[in-house]
């Protein structure tokens, strides 16, 4: 074989090693994303339910409820849908009916949302830009929905 013929073959063998590299790292970075939903989203049937996602929003005031063994229940709201999430494990120190939350995990049959992980936000002025988004969609929603109810 010819010293060109060689390089060619090692060229060849490296590509397709290095493309089979980045084939497995696109499938296991795939399998771990999880994406983010607003409850209206959710409520619309846009969020899977076979998969982990993440859904966020403020906790509404007054749903917050307690069970035995650390599970709690509350809703998510973006005031213009609302899903309700169950979460099993000890929530966050600034967690609050009223404030802003994310949570991971998935859907179950009955449309509760069962997370696995809930966030806080952390700080009375921050919050994550896409609850921020699903907030202030939400909210133009809920004035086109009070403007077309009015006469």
């Amino acid at each position: 074989m010819k010293a060109r013929h060689k390089r060619l073959a090692y060229l060849a063998v490296g590509l397709a090693v290095l493309a089979a590299a980045a084939v497995l790292v696109f499938q296991a970075l795939g399998s771990n994303m999880s994406y983010f939903f607003s409850p209206t989203e959710v409520v619309e049937g846009k969020a899977p339910r076979d998969h982990v996602i993440r859904i966020g929003g403020l906790v509404k005031p007054g749903t917050l409820q307690r069970g035995q063994e650390l599970t709690a229940t509350f809703v998510v709201t973006d005031n213009a849908h609302d899903v309700t999430v169950r979460y099993t494990g000890i929530l966050p120190d600034l967690f609050a009916e009223g404030q802003g939350a994310i949570a991971q995990g998935r859907l179950n049959a009955d449309g509760v949302f069962i997370a696995d992980e809930v966030l806080a936000k952390h700080d009375e002025n921050y919050m994550p830009p896409e609850v921020a988004e699903a907030l202030e969609k939400g909210h133009q929603q809920g004035k086109a929905q009070m403007s077309g109810d009015q006469p």
